[in-house]
């Protein structure tokens, strides 16, 4: 087993993807901020949050050279559970939880292309 090779995960890349979309998540939740009201986000962030979501993950995909429609798979199961927290009433516990899903699955990913054949 490589290096950068663990329990079927390629490290290198669950470090780059999380990495880059935390990155791209912080970025766009800025630019956000500071470009809109905080109505739209009351009105409109059930719709915004997980388009931003979904977009930073295809950034993620092209970034650490994974086929897109499998890693935004990865990103909607990751939101699973940052759903839950936003749900909750625990906004930024959903990041917390999403990113280092979605890297975990993007490291499983890169081992595995067939991954989404078998999970979904």
């Amino acid at each position: 087993m490589s290096a950068r090779q663990n329990g079927g995960v390629d490290r290198i890349v669950l470090v780059r993807a999380g990495l880059t979309q935390a990155v791209a998540v912080a970025v766009v939740a800025a630019a956000l901020a500071v470009a809109l009201p905080r109505s739209f986000f009351e009105d409109w962030g059930w719709l915004a949050g997980p388009v931003a979501w979904l977009g930073c993950a295809a950034l993620t995909a092209r970034v650490v050279r994974l086929p897109v429609g499998p890693v935004l798979t990865g990103a909607v199961l990751a939101g699973i559970p940052s759903l839950v927290a936003v749900v909750a009433g625990v906004h930024w516990l959903g990041v917390v939880l999403g990113v280092p899903l979605f890297a975990l699955w993007c490291g499983r990913l890169a081992r595995d292309r067939h991954l989404v054949e078998e999970v979904v």
